[in-house]
């Protein structure tokens, strides 16, 4: 998909997290993780298509599955600001969707952070890349197959300023980290995207741990 700017600069801004070269991290189920998906319902997630879209989100098999035209689904609660999120899913060959983080309820692809999924689509950003501010050009994982991608994201004090903080993860293996200095989203709902026709994702597993709230960053002494 295409979005208002795009900065291909993870490398030069030198926030490379080693997990890049192969370190990977502790697999498996930890305390203070929260399911948001009971394998059975929708249970308070809400779709929304795009203008003149006619989409699908329905639970099968124990599989949230988005299917038809451009829509969004989006998490009960819209409060989100310091967190990690998770979720175990796949996107179909050729197919396209996206992890939204402190996304706002809008029936629209433009608003929020999204952390793309996708192996095998023309668009030639991939999985793990964080649209518009971090593109990956080599897809992690290859299409048809589960995965879990998450996202860790927090307001942090950095040289006496704000910044927000992403730490992106595939299977476990940390792919990068990023300072957004200028905060673009401050908070909001998760949100995973249905992105055109011919794309279908799969989710089987979605999770959130809260971070604690961001103290404000110390005044300079005189």
């Amino acid at each position: 998909m295409k979005r208002r700017r795009t900065v291909a600069a993870w490398l030069a801004l030198g926030f490379l997290a080693p997990g890049l070269a192969g370190a990977a991290e502790k697999a498996g189920t930890e305390a203070g993780w929260v399911s948001l998906f009971d394998g059975k319902t929708l249970g308070g997630w809400t779709s929304l298509p795009l203008a003149g879209q006619k989409s699908s989100w329905e639970v099968k098999d124990g599989l949230i599955e988005g299917s038809g035209g451009q829509s969004m689904l989006f998490s009960p609660r819209g409060d989100y600001r310091n967190f990690r999120f998770r979720a175990e899913l796949k996107i179909n060959d050729k197919g396209n969707s996206g992890m939204y983080v402190r996304a706002p309820k809008e029936a629209t692809f433009t608003k929020g952070y999204e952390i793309q999924v996708n192996s095998t689509h023309s668009d030639p950003i991939k999985t793990g890349s964080l649209y518009t501010l971090v593109h990956l050009f080599k897809a992690p994982v290859p299409p048809d197959t589960f995965f879990t991608q998450e996202i860790e994201v927090s307001d942090v004090n950095y040289r006496g300023k704000v910044v927000t903080k992403f730490r992106i993860s595939v299977d476990g293996v940390v792919l990068y980290e990023y300072l957004d200095h200028d905060r673009l989203w401050k908070d909001g709902h998760f949100a995973f995207q249905q992105h055109d026709p011919g794309s279908r994702v799969a989710i089987r597993k979605v999770e959130v741990m809260e971070l604690p709230e961001t103290k404000p960053a110390a005044k300079p002494a005189n």
